[in-house]
């Protein structure tokens, strides 16, 4: 029996006309919100991506997973997410921590999600919820992640990987935008797949709190403050592992701790 999978919304973030206060602004503004609230996420269409710009990062990628195992093992770091990742042989990954600051790695970083794209969004999404006064404060206490991601096809089944990267929305929304699980499937047999990811979070120190905005009889505090990066160090317990909402049990407000 065929399944029906839910579209994505795709958003057209390449309009040079889409500046703040226009028409347009205010148009897809309203459907970032929308999307969001709805799936937790949204397709982004922007032509600043070319093909061969593509092509030349999916062979750079197929050569760095084409390494020997010993030398990949060499990118270690203590942090979550970052360096050289094995997953039971069915995907690999690199991580790449402050990716747009790192000379090497800023021009790629550029090219891939350009700077001004991040702003965009972030500052759509502040807008539409009414707390514009926050979007310096958010911007400064962002540090940026490039991850690398290879996902080896499997003859039998489908493949699927599920991360916690989103949960920071949900939080500094107040529960408003859902934190939907990331999932890869690698559908044709014998075919690999290869994936670029930059990750924006907050640096650490700074604590995820919601605007008071946010907070009110319809919409009561959901969560507590909190530093993101202990949230990271949970998630990779047992009991963050094991919990149904990794948010909740670590933060909510009825939470025991």
């Amino acid at each position: 029996m065929g399944s029906c999978s839910p579209q994505l919304p795709l958003i057209c973030l390449s309009d040079q006309t889409l500046k703040p206060g226009s028409s347009k602004w205010v148009k897809v503004r309203s459907d970032v919100r929308k999307a969001l609230e709805d799936y937790g996420c949204f397709e982004a269409k922007i032509d600043q991506v070319s093909m061969e710009l593509q092509g030349s990062v999916l062979k750079a990628m197929q050569e760095l997973f084409a390494l020997p195992t010993e030398a990949k093992q060499r990118n270690v770091c203590p942090k979550p997410f970052t360096g050289y990742l094995s997953h039971n042989g069915l995907s690999e990954s690199f991580g790449i921590k402050d990716a747009n600051i790192l000379e090497k790695a800023h021009e790629f970083t550029q090219q891939l999600w350009p700077e001004e794209l991040d702003m965009m969004v972030r500052r759509l999404i502040l807008e539409s919820y009414g707390i514009e006064y926050f979007i310096d404060e958010h911007l400064n206490s962002t540090y940026y992640r490039m991850r690398l991601m290879k996902y080896i096809a499997r003859p039998d089944n489908d493949i699927t990987a599920a991360v916690v990267m989103l949960l920071l929305w949900q939080a500094l929304m107040n529960g408003r935008i859902p934190s939907p699980y990331h999932r890869v499937r690698v559908t044709e047999k014998k075919k690999t797949r290869y994936a670029a990811a930059l990750f924006s979070n907050p640096k650490e120190g700074y604590i995820i709190d919601s605007p008071k905005e946010l907070v009110d009889e319809k919409h009561p505090r959901a969560f507590k403050p909190f530093d993101f990066v202990d949230l990271f160090n949970f998630y990779h317990t047992e009991a963050g592992r094991r919990a149904p909402s990794t948010l909740q049990a670590f933060c909510g407000v009825s939470a025991g701790k």
